[in-house]
């Protein structure tokens, strides 16, 4: 194994955190295939940084259980991937080591939270790569680079050694640059595991990378109608253009309308900043964090390790965690957003007695230009309507190139229900075809 400290701006895409060589063994389903790892994942002896300067000197003693797995499998680790600050963002550019570029524009946004992972994978730097979802963190950046991106169903893939951003909401998914490779990726890191007992068999009997036939004669595709009304129109008209194709392919496409996604959004982001707010208390400056020469009692020690370790992103999410959490606000924004939740799942469920697989555009724009989008954060979260659903529902979901506006990349993202992830590799693999 070797390593190498790099801040992340030595890489010409910005890509990587730390730049470090671990090989897999000598044979299994990924040897010779390269992987980027998201740099929230536990890697012994590689530093894990998640993109802020509260872990920039962090080396996990064990690794997570999907890079021992795909170690396992053959694959070589080629680096930790940059990422927004504790998967906190949609541009990779609240990361404490810089914004990472496009490779497909270098004058615009990869996406986030995972925006290093994909745009290794787009720009040649790795094979594969390894990302997470929290609210879209793996399709938002596959889109945005024109690589696929698959968000598993929860519980079908370990989330044990992910530094935890919102625990009921995140999973780790693959990425690469064809359909058939990712579900390959899929199959590598998929199943249970003793140290994480949020997983489960759900897909034992499964086969994904199999199911990239592109077989979708007499699917039925529903199509979200309200994910389509805030998206632009050039980014529409490439997404039905890919519906056009899997029609053609013997696919039966209806409109589908889904009322509770009215009120996605809002329960997603009450929801993964309580969780955050309770996940990050760890960071206390005792066990992680930078020294300081704060003076002063805990609590002012505190305060001023947190106050340097983290960004602003990090810091408004985490205060307005812990503002809905509070005593006299928890049922005014937390219980209700959970009771939003449900009713989401709920409308998922009765959308799924009638189609197949459900069909949107992935993100509703093309990637934003640098700097664009940090003086607005609400318009950032609302980039996040069309992906942040399918996690609330704890679905599983897949982003597949659909084409491009002015050669910007546009992603079509197909839904399918719980552990229905074959389903929506074989109806990617016919977009892709």
């Amino acid at each position: 194994m070797s390593s190498d400290h790099a801040d992340a701006g030595d890489d010409v895409h910005n890509v990587f955190v730390t730049e470090a060589t671990v090989d897999g063994n000598d044979d299994g389903p990924l040897a010779g295939r390269t992987i980027a790892i998201k740099d929230n994942m536990s890697t012994e002896g590689v530093r894990t940084t998640c993109g802020s300067a509260m872990l920039d000197e962090y080396v996990p003693p064990y690794n997570a259980t999907v890079v021992d797995r795909v170690l396992d499998a053959g694959a070589t680790m080629v680096g930790k991937a940059n990422m927004d600050e504790f998967a906190m963002g949609g541009t990779t550019e609240t990361s404490a080591f810089g914004a990472t570029e496009n490779p497909a524009a270098p004058d615009r946004v990869p996406g986030g939270s995972s925006g290093g992972s994909a745009a290794a994978v787009a720009a040649g730097e790795a094979d594969l790569a390894l990302g997470s979802d929290t609210g879209g963190s793996v399709r938002n950046p596959a889109a945005f680079c024109g690589v696929v991106g698959i968000k598993p169903t929860y519980g079908l893939v370990s989330r044990y050694g992910i530094v935890a951003y919102a625990n009921s909401l995140e999973q780790v998914g693959p990425l690469a640059n064809t359909v058939e490779d990712a579900a390959l990726l899929l199959d590598v890191i998929s199943g249970p595991d003793p140290n994480d007992a949020t997983t489960n068999d759900g897909g034992a009997d499964s086969e994904y990378a199999a199911a990239a036939d592109g077989d979708v004669e007499g699917l039925t595709v529903g199509v979200i109608t309200d994910l389509i009304e805030g998206a632009d129109d050039d980014v529409v008209e490439t997404f039905e253009a890919s519906l056009d194709d899997l029609e053609a392919q013997g696919a039966a496409i209806t409109e589908v309308s889904l009322d509770s996604l009215e009120h996605a959004v809002q329960a997603y982001y009450v929801i993964a900043m309580s969780e955050a707010s309770s996940n990050l208390a760890r960071f206390d400056g005792v066990r992680y964090g930078p020294d300081t020469d704060a003076e002063g009692n805990w609590n002012e020690q505190f305060a001023a390790v947190r106050e340097e370790g983290f960004g602003p992103e990090v810091k408004r999410r985490i205060l307005l965690g812990t503002y809905a959490l509070s005593a006299g606000y928890h049922d005014k924004y937390y219980k209700k957003a959970q009771d939003a939740r449900a009713w989401v799942k709920q409308d998922f469920d009765d959308a799924f007695e009638d189609v197949d697989v459900l069909a949107s555009p992935t993100m509703p724009v093309v990637p934003p230009k640098l700097g664009e989008s940090l003086d607005d954060p609400l318009q950032l979260y609302l980039m996040d309507a069309n992906t942040v659903p399918v996690n609330l529902a704890n679905l599983p979901a897949i982003s597949v190139p659909a084409g491009d506006v002015d050669g910007l990349p546009v992603g079509c993202q197909l839904i399918g229900p719980k552990f229905g992830e074959e389903t929506i590799i074989r109806a990617a693999s016919a977009v892709e075809n």
